[in-house]
């Protein structure tokens, strides 16, 4: 399966921020995995969006 790229927007402890991640698909999901990789356990991770990035 392939991967594309993705932008992942989202809220990191009440801050608004985003990620470029590549993902096999759109889902929320995938994209807390992802996140998930990227920051500790203990950060609070809300209001993910996923979207196809340009």
């Amino acid at each position: 399966m392939t991967k594309t790229k993705y932008v992942i927007k989202y809220k990191l402890n009440g801050e608004r921020r985003f990620e470029f991640a590549q993902l096999q698909t759109n889902s929320v999901e995938e994209a807390k995995e992802a996140l998930a990789e990227i920051h500790d356990a203990t950060d609070e991770i809300t209001d993910i969006t996923v979207s196809k990035a340009l």
